[in-house]
This record gives structure tokens, C-alpha cells and sequence, in this order.
């Protein structure tokens, strides 16, 4: 299959080419066709996926230039996301001349409402943001044709249920809704069957796709002795670009503190830390000039960085599949990865879940300490 066989338009096609990307995964293939059709769609796939130009193809090619509506809307829970889904959708931009406006809190608001004074076809918004438009009557949804809830189980755990059933009380009953969620649990499917119209049910089963091209290490070790672990794997190892995960704001602070008193090349990402601080450690670190990147669940959530070749739990994850999700940041596009994961004698029946989900035991790994 490829996007010509799939209807894409040519140039598009070719905007997708000059970004390297010449044939779509199978969340685009899966999703184009009932996307284009108008049917409602409930999508459940993983980060690394290609779960955005899932959404944004089909948008491309259904939505007017001409007219001065809004036609579609994205919705995401974290500032990185929308940055992100910006990012991949300025530049179909160029195969197509559509006005597209990011809006999420952290970012000049006038600046937001001077450019909503012209025609917006897409709007790309956390909830928060968005909703401060709406109640300054800025933003006008009564012609929206698509609304997207993207990482839709992340919106719903951090709470945003009661700013998407508002958001959604703005816009006309006869839209298109497509839901994106890594997982679909009660509450996912609560909220989608509540606002969509007899949707189609997706499953992208990557898990596997994910893994083979990542080498998955344990290193059993204690609380006390954990960070020198850390230490001694990252020395031995010397990745050119790594995540850390952490499992609290605080525990990201004093690893970041601790790692910048030895001398490494890191930053720290977290909610706490200010809007323009932490795209300006994106950006650091998506170029290169950052070698680690200490940051919590939330605010990793969804990020595909190119160049991410370890990932090292420094915190057990909750559950499997926030392992999964942790560990899919490294081994994109049919590059190789590693991933290694810190365990105390209190995270065992954790790793018994991680290894039971992902059908083997992972190989331990030896240290001196």
C-alpha cells in the first residue's frame, strides 16, 4: 500500500516525500479510508504509531481553504503535543494553504487573538486555552466539520473531562469525531460513545513493533544504591541522546541536580517548569545540545524526538503499559534502541506485569559498584 494507492493528493504525497516518509503505517492505512468517508472513529494506538498524520491526512484533504470557517479542531492534553501536531501539520502546509493556529496556555493570548481576526481553518489547542477563547468569544466552533481528541486517556487522567464536555457543548452535533488514545478503558469509552455517532473501533496491536528493534536490560539494584547505578550504566553505555524517566516533579529536580554536579550535559522537564523554559529545552534537545533529558510521564507524554537511542527507567513505570509507552521513544523508524530499567526488591510484581505483558523475561544486567 502506498498514499497514492490510499487517494492522497500528489502534493502532498511529495511534501511527504521530501520529509522522508514514502509509504503509511498502518494506523494511516487503517484509519484514511473511514476518515474520508465522515464515519466517527475510535483509534486506539501507541506513540511512534504515525497516529498524527492518521488525523492530519484525512483533515488536508477534506477541509476548504476558500472558506473563513474553522473547520477542524485538535485537541490535546499537553503544551509539547500541540507543538508537535503544529509542527507535522505546518508542513502540509505546504502542499496545501490551510491557516492554522496553536493555542495552549503559556504562549501570548492577544498574540493568539490578533491572528484568529483572519481566517482559521485548523485550530490545535490544549483545553484550558481554548476554552479562555470561547468565553472571549475569539473562537467560533458552529461550523466545525472535524473535532480530534488526541491521547484521549491522558486528557481524561489529568483531568480535562469537564473542559472537553464544554469545549464539545460549543460545536454542531453533525461534526466528525475521531478519538486517539493509547489505551481505551471505561472512562475513554465513556466519553467517546457519549458525543460520537455509532463510531468504528481501531486497534493498532504495535507492541511488538515497538520492541523489535529495542534491547530491553534490567538492572536489579536498591534505592540507596540506585543513583550510582544509573552513573556507572549511562558511563559505560555513552548515548548520544537519552531519556531518564522519573516518577515524580521531585524526583526529576533532585536527579537533574545531582547529575549536573557530575558533569553531565542534561535538563529537566517537568509541568512545574515554565512554558517558554521547557520549549526552549525541546528545542535544545531535539538538536542535540542536551545529551540527557530527565523528565516525568506527563510531561514526556506523546513527544517523538528523532535521535533517541536510550531510555533508562530511573523509576519504575506504574504499569505495563507506561512501560511500553516510556520505552517506544527509542526504536523509531526502523532504528535500533536500548532501554534499561532500575529495579528494587519493592518493584518485583511491577516487572512481573511488564515481562507477562510483553510475553518474556528480560535479560538482567550486571554492574560494579
Amino acid at each position: 500500500m502506498n498514499f497514492k494507492n490510499l487517494g492522497i493528493d500528489e502534493d502532498i504525497i511529495n511534501v511527504l516525500k521530501n520529509n522522508g516518509i514514502t509509504s503509511p503505517t498502518i494506523v494511516q492505512e487503517k484509519c484514511f479510508g473511514i476518515i474520508n468517508e465522515g464515519s466517527d472513529l475510535i483509534t486506539k494506538a501507541q506513540t511512534g504509531t504515525g497516529k498524527t498524520l492518521a488525523f492530519l491526512l484525512p483533515i488536508f484533504e477534506n477541509i476548504s481553504p476558500t472558506s473563513k470557517d474553522i473547520q477542524a479542531l485538535i485537541l490535546t492534553p499537553t503544551r509539547e503535543l500541540a507543538i508537535q501536531i503544529t509542527d507535522e501539520a505546518m508542513k502540509l502546509k505546504k502542499a496545501k494553504d490551510l491557516n492554522i493556529l496553536s493555542a495552549y496556555g503559556g504562549k501570548d493570548i492577544s498574540a493568539q487573538i490578533r491572528k484568529l481576526k483572519g481566517n482559521i481553518h485548523i485550530i490545535i489547542a490544549t483545553p484550558g486555552r481554548l476554552l479562555d477563547h470561547l468565553s472571549r468569544k475569539t473562537v467560533d466552533l458552529n461550523k466545525l466539520k472535524i473535532l480530534v481528541i488526541d491521547e484521549a486517556d491522558q486528557m481524561l487522567l489529568m483531568g480535562f473531562k469537564k473542559e472537553v464536555e464544554n469545549i464539545i457543548s460549543h460545536t454542531p452535533k453533525a461534526r466528525q469525531t475521531l478519538c486517539f488514545s493509547a489505551t481505551i478503558d471505561s472512562q475513554v469509552k465513556k466519553l467517546a460513545y457519549k458525543y460520537m455517532n455509532d463510531p468504528i473501533n481501531i486497534s493498532i496491536q504495535n507492541d511488538n513493533v515497538t520492541l523489535d528493534n529495542i534491547v530491553q536490560q534490567v538492572v536489579e539494584t536498591t534505592d540507596r544504591n540506585k543513583q550510582d547505578a544509573l552513573f556507572n550504566v549511562i558511563d559505560e553505555d555513552r548515548p548520544f541522546m537519552a531519556i531518564i524517566f522519573c516518577r515524580t516533579k521531585i524526583r526529576v529536580d533532585k536527579l537533574e541536580e545531582s547529575m549536573h554536579s557530575k558533569g553531565y550535559n542534561c535538563k529537566k522537564l517537568h509541568s512545574d517548569i515554565l512554558q517558554s523554559k521547557r520549549e526552549k529545552v525541546m528545542k535544545s534537545f531535539r538538536s542535540g545540545d542536551i545529551q540527557y533529558l530527565i523528565a516525568t510521564d506527563v510531561a514526556s507524554r506523546g513527544l517523538d524526538i528523532s535521535g533517541v537511542d536510550h531510555i533508562y527507567n530511573y523509576d519504575m513505570p506504574e504499569n505495563a503499559e507506561s512501560y511500553i509507552h516510556r520505552i517506544g521513544r527509542t526504536g523509531r523508524a526502523g532504528e535500533n534502541g536500548y532501554t534499561c530499567l532500575f529495579t528494587a526488591k519493592k518493584d518485583m510484581e511491577i516487572l512481573s506485569e511488564i515481562e507477562s505483558h510483553i510475553g518474556f523475561k528480560i535479560e538482567r544486567r550486571n554492574i560494579n559498584i
